[in-house]
């Protein structure tokens, strides 16, 4: 038995995302294979995966979708907390092994995390996070950066003839979640408004980051490719939904972001042991 992520005991936390997929055969494959989540269930065209018993991926196959456009408001990209360092590690050495392509690899004070895009285009963050009691507040807004990556560092957490990467570990969950949208401001006010996040730190105009309950962000809204986006369109490949999950609400709604971005709710405690 041991705990989730400090991430997913907050009042409001992500829960799960849904990708519509132009081929989700394929974009099944490559969350199995290089992400490391399990298929947990098929139904009615959808793919659900994630770690453990616990969803976190729906993946909804639409073969006439067009291309995700990232000028568009949309996702930037979905980001899956690992439990520990370590485990990072083992992910770095899997990716090591299999060749398999990274497009960027960072310290942000607050975490350790690599990136990379899926076949269909949607970004794709892979953390841990350092321990809450290490990150730097200023009031009541954190210190965060983007640095160059000590890779040997979090490789040499593994332990000597450790077995190694065996996908994602059960206490996966989704940490955060970084949208395209046309305003940040926008963003800003209506995650204020619908679900009382703090903001808890903004890169210029361009960028914002929210949360709840003290963590360092579960929403980043940026709008470095997509300044002045509109609505969504809903017949694009890529986002669907994202699905919250929080103690302040009794029953299951869904809503909508200014650019027409699905967001679900669901009630309920975190499972925060498995």
């Amino acid at each position: 038995m041991s705990e989730l992520p400090f991430a997913a005991t907050t009042p409001v936390s992500v829960a799960r995302v849904g990708l519509r997929a132009r081929d989700a055969e394929i974009l099944a494959a490559y969350y199995r294979d290089v992400v490391g989540l399990r298929e947990l269930s098929r139904a009615g065209g959808t793919i659900t995966l994630g770690a453990a018993n616990r969803p976190l991926l729906d993946i909804e196959a639409d073969a006439a979708a067009k291309p995700d456009d990232p000028r568009s408001a949309g996702l930037f990209h979905t980001a899956f907390l690992l439990p520990s360092r370590a485990d990072l590690g083992r992910w770095i050495n899997h990716a090591i092994a299999n060749k398999i392509g990274i497009e960027g690899a960072s310290d942000h004070l607050v975490s350790e995390a690599l990136y990379l895009t899926d076949p269909e285009g949607n970004g794709i963050e892979i953390y841990a996070d350092r321990r809450p009691q290490d990150w730097k507040w200023n009031g009541d807004k954190i210190a965060m950066a983007t640095e160059r990556l000590n890779i040997p560092s979090v490789v040499a957490e593994v332990p000597a003839g450790d077995a190694g990467w065996q996908g994602m570990p059960d206490n996966s969950i989704i940490g955060h979640i970084h949208l395209r949208v046309g305003r940040p401001e926008d963003a800003e006010a209506w995650w204020h408004q619908e679900f009382g996040f703090d903001t808890v730190a903004k890169y210029g105009g361009a960028a914002v980051f929210l949360s709840s309950g003290g963590y360092h962000h579960h929403i980043g809204a940026n709008a470095w490719q997509s300044s002045g986006a509109g609505r969504r369109d809903p017949s694009r490949s890529g986002l669907a939904w994202v699905e919250m999950r929080s103690d302040n609400v009794t029953d299951a709604t869904t809503r909508e972001d200014p650019w027409g971005t699905v967001i679900r709710t669901v009630p309920g405690k975190a499972d925060l042991r498995t």
